[in-house]
């Protein structure tokens, strides 16, 4: 672990290497697991803003939860998250012809609906921030789903942190994720 600034980051994100592997893992991530994506407070905001725009992208299962539950729901960790579809998938989730998941989110924001490409969380994955009073923990969040990511990014060379650049980028800024190459640069030397 290093700290910049006021984050403390792990070195895990620097050792290992991941690039997304879609056709392989059909975005399961979306699906799986007990919890929706994290969200941040004006996140949450942005969510029910853009829902008008973002609804002709989804399910309707998901416009049926998120009108029973809203765009975001309290998650048990007490945090904000996205509402799940029958306590799998994202509400937001949507499915290409090939079975793959897609964000609905992300599809408006493609087509010029929205100007929010989608949660932060998303994006940054499989880099996970957790917010305590005095710091961020900036942590690699190793999951089985993503063991063809892991194998993918190990044969092109890309370390996790390489591969959520611009995610890292939108969450601490150009300056932040400057110093973090850097540190990096002394690690592998």
């Amino acid at each position: 672990m290093f700290q910049l600034g006021k984050t403390i980051v792990s070195e895990e994100i620097i050792e290992n290497d991941f690039v997304c592997n879609i056709s392989a893992c059909k975005g399961a991530c979306c699906v799986d697991g007990e919890a929706g994506a994290p969200l941040e407070d004006e996140e949450t905001k942005i969510l029910d803003e853009i829902y008008d725009k973002v609804r002709p992208y989804l399910r309707a299962e998901s416009i049926a939860v998120i009108e029973e539950q809203g765009t975001f729901v309290k998650g048990l960790d007490g945090e904000w998250e996205t509402p799940l579809v029958n306590g799998a998938e994202c509400v937001y989730v949507t499915f290409n012809d090939d079975g793959v998941a897609m964000c609905g989110i992300e599809q408006a924001h493609k087509d010029g609906e929205v100007d929010w490409k989608k949660p932060v969380s998303c994006e940054l994955y499989p880099v996970r921030v957790k917010q305590y009073s005095e710091f961020s923990a900036v942590n690699y969040h190793k999951w089985h789903i993503c063991d063809d990511a892991c194998t993918l990014g190990k044969e092109l060379q890309v370390p996790v942190y390489k591969f959520v650049k611009n995610a890292l980028i939108r969450k601490f800024g150009a300056e932040w994720y400057n110093e973090l190459e850097a540190v990096a640069g002394q690690l592998k030397t």
